[in-house]
């Protein structure tokens, strides 16, 4: 036998390392594509975010008013000022309104300025809110940001994590009892899941709060905060009940029958019919013909429920008072606050990005038939 041979059978440590080779430059490749989709797919959407926060330009138009009318009323209110010669006066006027808006760019054109706004954004400089403020009074779009995030995380970690796990872990139980009274009701009760969450949490506000009186209207705490760090735990808990409640209920059904149904059609496959001959039990039927072929969908839906983590309830939290990114989000869009606006898409879009494209490498480890940049 030749010394090509050898060198070039599979079992060799040569063709090893060239099959090593092969599979790094594979992925290699495929991870600097994907990157390069991320970063061009990252950069659309958060320029389409600047142009329709600041409505093209619509934006700039009301602040020069506002620069405007703020800068007459301060002169005219200031008593230095009232004994100047209309003259003198308006020129001061236009003095103080040209430096503020060269200030803020409003100088600039917009197309230059919103190539600014998309650069300090791709790089995470957040820059300052143009008219909210932290608790500790900062302008600082990260802290603003920061200060509500963990509020948020509470409310859409809890009611989010509760309403997943309770979902597939209940309609894992209703495909063993198809037909069953429970299934039936599941199925009835779905289109209850057609309101959103702050259409139940009115209500449970008018029964559980003005009626029953045994809730909090809304809010984190109670006002003044408890002393103690467990009473002022009790207290954010018994305000967490409605928002979350409101949150699980509109959603619980419709999830219950869908991961129902998903696991109904893998449960009908002919290998599990094969598996149910041979006499396994249903557990091992569950867990090894049943979740595992699901468990990309599965991973998938959480890998979401995750990003969404970060977004919150908008129009629930500010139902509920709840101090969280969601009611920020809200009233940035009434102030027009377009960094505040900007910065948590920003934060949303890398999340999302990168989130995506994880799942591609998680794949490839629950699912043995996935290969990583291997085009099938």
């Amino acid at each position: 036998m030749s010394t090509e041979t050898l060198t070039s059978s599979p079992g060799t440590p040569i063709a090893k390392r060239s099959r090593a080779n092969s599979t790094f430059m594979r992925i290699f490749r495929y991870v600097a594509v994907r990157l390069v989709t991320v970063m061009i797919t990252v950069t659309i959407g958060v320029y389409l975010t600047i142009l329709i926060a600041n409505m093209g330009g619509y934006v700039d138009t009301i602040m020069r008013n506002e620069i405007r009318d703020n800068t007459t009323q301060s002169m005219i209110a200031n008593p230095a000022f009232r004994n100047l010669a209309p003259e003198v006066r308006q020129k001061l006027i236009q003095e103080k309104i040209a430096s503020e808006e060269d200030r803020l760019g409003l100088n600039q054109p917009f197309a230059v300025r919103s190539m600014k706004y998309l650069s300090n954004a791709l790089t995470l400089n957040l820059g300052r809110a143009l008219h909210m403020n932290s608790d500790h009074g900062s302008k600082e779009v990260r802290l603003i940001l920061l200060e509500r995030l963990p509020a948020t995380l509470l409310l859409t970690g809890t009611s989010e994590l509760l309403l997943f796990f309770g979902s597939v872990l209940i309609a894992l139980t209703l495909s063993r009892k198809y037909g069953s009274f429970l299934d039936k009701l599941t199925i009835a009760f779905s289109p209850t899941s057609s309101a959103p969450p702050w259409f139940y949490g009115i209500f449970f506000i008018l029964i559980f709060a003005a009626i029953l009186r045994v809730l909090p209207f809304g809010g984190l705490v109670d006002s003044p905060p408890p002393a103690t760090k467990l009473a002022y735990g009790l207290s954010v808990l018994k305000h967490l009940i409605l928002p979350a409640m409101s949150v699980i209920i509109s959603s619980i059904f419709l999830s219950i029958y869908n991961w129902r149904t998903f696991f109904l059609i893998y449960s009908s496959e002919d290998y599990v019919d094969m598996a149910k001959a041979k006499g396994l039990p249903s557990r091992d039927i569950e867990r090894r013909y049943i979740l595992r072929p699901t468990l990309p969908t599965i991973v998938t839906n959480f890998a979401l429920l995750v990003i969404t983590l970060w977004t919150g309830f908008t129009i629930t939290e500010t139902v509920f008072l709840w101090p969280g990114l969601g009611i920020t989000l809200f009233r940035a869009i009434g102030f027009y606050d377009t960094p505040v606006i900007v910065g948590s898409t920003i934060i949303y879009a890398y999340l999302l990005a990168f989130t995506v494209l994880l799942l591609d490498f998680v794949y490839a480890l629950v699912d043995p038939r996935v290969k990583v940049g291997s085009g099938s």
